[in-house]
């Protein structure tokens, strides 16, 4: 694995061991505003893993919020019984982003659980897609993985799935930011090389939502990089 791959890997392991510890806490529980799960999960990554930088401007979403992208601006509210929440990590670990999402159900709600499920299903078809296609665009992922919402029985929530991911602040273009995003028609190869010949690191995102239940689900993590390429013995 080449420095930067391990780098953005050993960024991740960190994001998901934030997200472990969160949920064996019990940190998402009914009656808790969002507000205050986030001002929790910032106090607990810096005790935990001494973290002082924080890019995502929101962590938290419950309930009709969870229909909502990262963009979107909401009013706090209260997390209920029988919710759903999820929970948008954009955490640096030594000048490293880490972009990790999750989504977890307070209580036994059938239909949410599925949805979790799905959540994980549609990001692992994506990679898989992103494996055996040496040549994939980042439309035609796009393209993969909204359509799986409707195979699913969801809709596809963002008109993004995914961007690039790096050292901080990642490459960016203000003049074309949808170039380096995971949009339908985006005709970038993923496997394209930056202008310095590096290979560009791209973050998968899954948003499942369904309007007439007003609940929403969401899964990200690295796209290019994961266990098998830390460690060989894993691949096959």
């Amino acid at each position: 694995m080449d420095p930067t791959s391990r780098a953005l890997w050993a960024a991740q392991i960190k994001a998901e061991a934030l997200f472990r510890e969160v949920v064996e806490r019990g940190m998402v529980s009914a009656g808790k505003l969002e507000s205050e799960l986030t001002a929790q999960i910032h106090a607990l990554a810096q005790s935990r893993f001494g973290l002082r930088r924080h890019w995502h401007k929101r962590i938290a979403r419950s309930g009709p919020n969870t229909l909502l992208t990262y963009h979107d601006e909401c009013a706090d509210r209260r997390i209920a019984e029988d919710d759903i929440v999820y929970l948008d990590f954009g955490p640096v670990f030594e000048a490293w982003e880490a972009d990790f999402g999750r989504t977890y159900v307070v209580g036994t709600d059938p239909v949410k659980h599925r949805l979790v499920a799905d959540l994980a299903k549609g990001f692992s078809s994506g990679k898989k897609l992103y494996r055996e296609s040496p040549n994939l665009t980042a439309g035609q992922l796009y393209d993969h993985v909204a359509g799986l919402a409707a195979a699913y029985g969801w809709e596809f929530g963002n008109l993004a799935a995914g961007h690039l991911i790096g050292r901080f602040p990642h490459e960016r273009r203000p003049a074309a930011p949808d170039h380096l995003r995971i949009r339908h028609g985006n005709s970038i190869p993923l496997r394209e090389p930056d202008e310095t010949g590096a290979a560009r690191h791209w973050i998968l995102e899954i948003h499942f939502i369904d309007r007439a239940r007003e609940i929403g689900g969401f899964f990200e993590e690295l796209l290019t990089v994961d266990a098998r390429d830390a460690d060989p013995h894993l691949a096959g």
